[in-house]
């Protein structure tokens, strides 16, 4: 099922898209994008992701999965959909280590939180612009340059692998060639995201007894295809069993589809170089119309029964509460921020580095800053850099 071999991103010296802002030797037996992989593996950000919710919060016990593992599992789904089809493996997972380092602690709720404290400055917070303003500015680990001095393939990646941006509206970012669709190793990402979290949060929410395998098989439809011969050919099996069973096989379907569908997405427009691949006038990775529409139902099925059930909504009104009044405090009062952020007040703003500062906080952290603040006075926080 290999694409043509021109759709593939090119990591030969020249190209482009393995260039650097700051220029650096060529390594001799790693390439550009395996070298990106590996920034990332060691960026101080990647760690915390281990710390920050996925689905459930800091109560519950800690086999869930975490932004970190989650993050591991889109990144073994993607790369075997790009190995299959022919494209750049290594740039494809370096986009799917990258792709959540932008998240705030407390998951979606957290960047509700986040997001809606900024438009009371007239700002906003985007997780995929902000993991680019972690990569090319808050990293420090080199002594020649800021950030992680990703190649260019990478840093445009991370911002378009699920998200169309404007010129008009992002100014900011028009080196990052917005009036072109990105290459296929970001377009498949964000549905190597879609299977790995629809997938993960149904086996978590079993796990939780939030879900049940009866209530999924009513609802789920792409579930039930995969449940009834798994049921029939381990009679004897525990259920947890058998759902595990069926749930391998929705996964493998979902890729399978993926793999297909994009093929022929690719053959029916004609597209045979990257250049084809980025003045088509969509994107080229996608579902099947069928598998979509199952995709689909089983997304809004865990939205109803799990995302939004009373349980994880009480976890979510509390996130939102502790952001929203660490935010109010520090924005208030950006002397209590460490210094290294307190310094960027003049220049950018107290609501913006205040955001800065929360989003690259791990769950644990942004509760123990919040129970001293409720304790205590702020100025007793702690200022860890």
């Amino acid at each position: 099922m290999a694409l043509p071999a021109g759709c593939r991103v090119s990591d030969a010296a020249g190209d482009p898209l393995a260039a650097r802002v700051f220029a650096e030797p060529p390594h001799p037996y790693r390439s550009p994008f395996q070298r990106d992989r590996g920034r990332i593996i060691h960026a101080r950000a990647f760690r915390r992701l281990a710390g920050k919710t996925q689905v459930f919060t800091h109560r519950y016990s800690d086999h869930f999965r975490s932004r970190l593992t989650h993050t591991m599992e889109v990144a073994q789904i993607a790369r075997t959909v790009a190995a299959t089809l022919g494209l750049d493996e290594d740039l494809t997972e370096a986009l799917a280590l990258v792709h959540d380092i932008g998240h705030p602690p407390f998951g979606h709720a957290g960047e509700r939180a986040l997001d809606e404290a900024l438009r009371g400055h007239g700002l906003r917070f985007d997780h995929n612009l902000h993991a680019l303003r972690i990569v090319e500015h808050f990293e420090l680990r080199y002594a020649a340059f800021r950030g992680l001095n990703l190649t260019l393939a990478v840093r445009e990646g991370i911002i378009k692998h699920s998200h169309d941006y404007s010129t008009a509206e992002h100014p900011e970012l028009a080196a990052y060639l917005l009036d072109k669709r990105p290459p296929l190793e970001a377009q498949i990402i964000d549905l190597a995201d879609e299977i790995a979290y629809l997938t993960a949060d149904l086996d978590d929410g079993m796990e939780a007894e939030i879900l049940n395998t009866e209530d999924i098989r009513r609802h789920v439809q792409l579930f039930e295809r995969f449940y009834l011969p798994m049921k029939a050919e381990y009679p004897d099996a525990p259920d947890k069993l058998v759902f595990n069973e069926a749930l391998k096989r929705v996964l493998n379907a979902l890729v399978d589809d993926l793999i297909a569908e994009t093929t022929r997405q690719v053959k029916a427009a004609g597209v045979s170089t990257l250049d084809d691949v980025r003045n088509t006038p969509y994107r080229l990775a996608a579902f099947s119309p069928a598998m979509e529409a199952l995709r689909l139902e089983a997304k809004g099925y865990l939205y109803a029964h799990l995302y939004n059930c009373e349980e994880l909504s009480r976890d979510h009104d509390e996130a939102e509460r502790v952001i929203a009044e660490l935010f109010e405090a520090w924005t208030a009062n950006p002397s209590l921020l460490p210094p290294s952020y307190e310094s960027r007040v003049e220049e950018e703003g107290a609501p913006r580095v205040v955001a800065d500062y929360i989003a690259g906080m791990t769950d644990n952290f942004i509760m123990a800053q919040h129970a001293v603040f409720k304790g205590r006075h702020l100025d007793s926080l702690p200022h860890p850099e």
